[in-house]
């Protein structure tokens, strides 16, 4: 056989090559092409989805920040390098003042030659007897430290010296092991020794270059030329560097003086994102008052390169805490956008209806449940915008009832007119008239619901959602909206008479569910009554013209305190408003939502047309209050209910009790407890008794209470049927019950069903039983 050396066999003939090989056909290739694309296709999709979200990292704002941030500072690499050095130098000297001035006692040495310049003996010898006692006792402190230095390395040397004489003679194997463990200790602490001089060694001269420069730096509060661009680059940048400088030329004496001086203002918050803006706050030096600051406004915002509108400086806790909020450029200038429920939703007036946006850029919902609302402004500038809108939502809560009265010829509710019970609208007699006659239903309605809430189990103190869903109770929500609300209360004949009225409502309404909504353009002293400023809850100021409109909306001495709405413009900043009261925080700057309803656009009717459908969807009428009172459901009857579910039984447990009543009749034993059902009891003079263990109520006390009660209504004599309570100031259970309840305390609770508003009346009566009212 040949080889590739030899391609000649024996004899010199020729032989020729053999090749080993496959043949491979397409389908091979196919396969492996095959194979390999779902391989690219994936490495494709991969490169892609990579790239875009590079791009949209890039493209993001806060990598665009840091970018320029980066760009900004590589130019001004050349001015950061000579300000580090400068620093540096700077960190050196003071460090050598500070030596300068321990060694040489050189601050003590100024008081004594103050004192002896101001001719002060006794404070001359005092601060020359400091300095000779401090000395004393700084070199005793000197000399402690060196005799303790010294006796320590003595020993230590000492120690180690024998050490090594040890491991010179003996071997460590042939030691004992404690021996061993104290050469280990040994050699540990020397590697440690060796390590931390390797590195001090390095780290060494950079931590001293770092602490000098640190030492070095400007005090002024903040590192912000590290950080952020300077004054030329301020658009969206605020912090405590430039907050410092605005402050320092704002042109007030006390503050020049102060910073004159090398003072350094302290800030309680630092400047921090607050949602579109930065809010800090400021202590301010001696003499300079937060409302000194607010009255020169445009000039602390010209000097934050901010338009007035974003700049807003007022009081906080203290008069010398300046609390300041800058808004980010241009943020202000947008409207809220679309209202949240424009579209669909319902709204719950207990947790308040969309408003607009704060300056912070937050959604506010409006309080309506336990609040009254003042809102003005100059014409046009979206005050009866604002009450349409928190109508609006008070309209998707389909247990609120809505009352308008508009004291002009407006036509801005006309679109809310099918889901008011009450409407009017004029600038007639008859109108204030209405208007007047609403205030009175409603406190008369005030009372109503004030003997209600008085005779629920418990007795709450206000009104809660469960009550307000119960339409037997009339507890649902009201509000009533008066606009041009000073023509009302200006009115010849009408005006002292709603005043009174309406201030009564708003002191004592709140917690009943009646809602009061005043709008006005002219906030003034004799328009507004001061009583009603006072006591409402939110005020809404609009674009004013001077500091009585404003205090009028916001409350005396907000103009003062820097919460201004004089600052608005009129139609530039229309829709804005100056507000208190609408949130936690001591004012708002809110731009509120606005529901279009002008020539050609009209969202208000399909948001109207909702809430009716949402009235139609829970059985409820519009006109909740409108029946006559002799259509109002009986009250019930708890003792006839007691007696009904206890049935042919001879006693039957409280908790079952209970639980049957909760089945009878729902919507009125939903959620009582058998504190409430004690309470019912003892207002018929009953009291659950004990058997075998266990507290049940007996069917021959509930049929004796309710024979007495019959007999009490007919005039019959109610001694064989009935026990009799003795007068006293409560009721005392019957003989048979006495020894057997003995020690356990009775609810004075006896009003009777029929009339739960006699309830404290027949309380203070101690011969009254339960439904003998009219008995002598």
């Amino acid at each position: 056989m040949s080889t590739p050396e030899n391609p000649r066999g024996r004899g010199g003939e020729l032989v020729p090559k053999v090749y080993d090989g496959e043949i491979m056909t397409g389908t091979d290739d196919k396969a492996a092409t095959a194979d390999r694309r779902p391989v690219a296709v994936v490495r494709r999709a991969f490169i892609d989805c990579t790239g875009r979200l590079i791009g949209r990292v890039r493209e993001s704002g806060r990598i665009a920040r840091w970018r320029g941030l980066l760009a900004y500072r590589a130019r001004k690499l050349p001015a950061d390098v000579v300000r580090l050095l400068w620093f540096l130098l700077r960190g050196h000297g003071r460090w050598i003042v500070k030596a300068w001035t321990w060694a040489t006692y050189a601050d003590l040495r100024s008081d004594a030659r103050q004192a002896r310049m101001s001719g002060d003996a006794q404070a001359r010898r005092e601060a020359q007897e400091t300095i000779r006692a401090d000395a004393k006792a700084r070199w005793a402190k000197l000399g402690i430290g060196l005799r303790r230095i010294v006796i320590s390395a003595a020993v230590l040397t000492v120690v180690l010296v024998l050490l090594a004489l040890v491991e010179m003679l003996f071997d460590r194997a042939d030691m004992p092991g404690w021996l061993v463990t104290v050469y280990q200790v040994r050699d540990f602490g020397a590697a440690a020794v060796r390590v931390t001089v390797s590195w001090l060694a390095v780290l060494g001269p950079l931590g001293w270059l770092v602490a000098a420069v640190w030492e070095g730096r400007d005090r002024t509060p903040g590192a912000g030329w590290l950080t952020q661009p300077d004054r030329a680059d301020a658009d969206s940048w605020v912090d405590e560097r430039m907050i410092s400088r605005a402050l320092a030329h704002l042109g007030i004496a006390p503050m020049n003086a102060f910073f004159k001086n090398g003072g350094e203002l302290v800030y309680l918050t630092p400047a921090r994102k607050d949602g579109d803006g930065t809010a800090a706050r400021i202590r301010l030096p001696l003499g300079v008052t937060a409302d000194m600051v607010a009255d020169r406004r445009p000039t602390l915002a010209a000097n934050l390169g901010r338009a007035s509108l974003e700049t807003w400086p007022t009081k906080g806790d203290e008069d010398g805490v300046l609390d300041l909020w800058v808004a980010d450029k241009g943020t202000l200038q947008g409207g809220a956008g679309d209202w949240p429920l424009l579209q669909d939703g319902a709204a719950d007036v207990f947790d308040g209806v969309p408003f607009g946006l704060t300056q912070r850029g937050l959604i506010v919902n409006a309080p309506l449940l336990e609040a009254n609302w003042l809102i003005g402004g100059r014409p046009g500038q979206g005050k009866t915008s604002a009450m349409r809108t928190l109508l609006l939502g008070a309209a998707l809560d389909p247990t609120a009832e809505l009352w308008v009265y508009v004291m002009g010829e407006s036509p801005d509710f006309e679109p809310l007119k099918p889901r008011l019970s009450r409407y009017r609208m004029g600038m007639d007699d008859s109108v204030a008239a209405d208007a007047v006659a609403a205030l009175r239903d409603l406190t008369e309605e005030m009372e109503r619901r004030g003997r209600t809430l008085g005779a629920q189990p418990g007795q709450p103190p206000k009104v809660s959602r469960k009550l307000a869903d119960n339409p037997r109770l009339g507890l649902h929500p009201l509000v009533l909206a008066i606009d041009e609300c000073h023509e009302l209360f200006q009115h010849n004949k009408h005006g002292k008479q709603a005043e009174e009225l309406a201030v009564r409502l708003i002191k004592r309404g709140r917690k009943y569910g009646i809602i009061l909504l005043l709008a006005t353009q002219s906030p003034t002293k004799d328009s507004i009554p001061k009583e009603i400023t006072r006591n409402v809850s939110c005020g809404v100021a609009f674009a004013v013209a001077d500091h009585i409109a404003n205090d009028g909306l916001l409350g005396a001495g907000r103009y003062r305190a820097g919460i201004r709405a004089t600052e608005l413009r009129m139609k530039t900043d229309r829709g804005t408003c100056v507000a208190v009261g609408i949130t936690d925080e001591a004012w708002e700057l809110v731009r509120t939502f606005y529901v279009t309803f002008e020539d050609g656009t009209d969202l208000v009717t399909p948001v109207v047309a909702r809430a009716m459908a949402l009235l139609a969807e829970h059985g409820r009428p519009v006109a909740l209050t409108a029946a006559p009172a002799n259509e109002q459901p009986a009250p019930v009857d708890h003792l006839a209910d007691i007696a009904d579910v206890i049935g042919g039984e001879k006693r039957v447990r409280t908790q079952t009790v209970l639980a049957r009543l909760i089945a009878h009749n729902p919507d009125e034993y939903n959620g009582w407890t058998l504190t409430d059902l004690s309470a019912a009891l003892a207002g018929y003079g009953l009291t659950p008794a004990k058997s075998h263990g266990v507290m049940v109520i007996r069917a021959d006390d509930a049929a004796s209470a309710l024979a007495a009660r019959e007999d009490g209504e007919t005039g019959e004599d109610t001694g064989s049927r009935g026990v009799l309570p003795e007068a006293g100031a409560a009721q005392t259970p019957p003989a048979d019950l006495g020894k057997r309840h003995k020690g356990r305390q009775q609810r004075s609770r006896l009003n009777t069903p029929e009339n739960p508003g006699e309830r404290r009346e027949s309380a203070t009566r101690p011969d009254s039983l339960p439904g003998s009212a009219d008995d002598g």
